[in-house]
């Protein structure tokens, strides 16, 4: 594995690490534009999806399942997007992609949590890469919150 990407488990992932499988780590991304957003990172080094193992992907199924109905529970999107880009680490000289699934809850109508008020206005199309950090408290509360939701689903 490559000790720089960003998504692999040995780097430290991608934002906080809320949820694990035996395949999979789910992170809560920095970004919260679109509340509830994460990243669904493959453990293992792989570059394209006809590499993921059929073990994984029952696995996989099982991850999108109690984090759609965690997220459910918590703040009720009206749909979810996930999306599979590798587009990124194409930018760099020496490329070495890693399978992540981007997930990003989207919502027809405002949602607030802790005092901070989420809009999608650009739902029914393709979310637009526009950051927007919320304070680490914050985040920390929103991710107990989908932690202790995936952890109802588990039992």
């Amino acid at each position: 594995m490559d000790l720089s990407c960003e998504y692999c488990q040995i780097s430290g992932g991608y934002g906080k690490l809320i949820w694990e499988t035996a395949h999979w780590n789910i992170y809560l991304a920095p970004s919260q534009r679109y509340l509830g957003t994460g990243v669904v990172a493959l453990k293992r080094h792989c570059q394209d999806l006809s590499q993921v193992k059929d073990e994984e992907w029952i696995d996989f199924a099982s991850v999108v399942r109690k984090l759609e109905k965690s997220l459910d529970e918590s703040f009720h999107p009206t749909l979810y997007n996930w999306s599979c880009f590798k587009n990124a680490v194409f930018r760099n000289k020496t490329p070495n992609p890693e399978i992540h699934w981007h997930f990003i809850p989207r919502y027809s109508d405002p949602v607030d949590f802790e005092g901070i008020h989420f809009q999608d206005p650009d739902f029914g199309h393709i979310p637009l890469p526009i950051k927007k950090e919320v304070p680490e408290e914050i985040m920390e509360k929103l991710a107990i919150k989908i932690m202790e939701n995936l952890e109802k689903i588990e039992k």
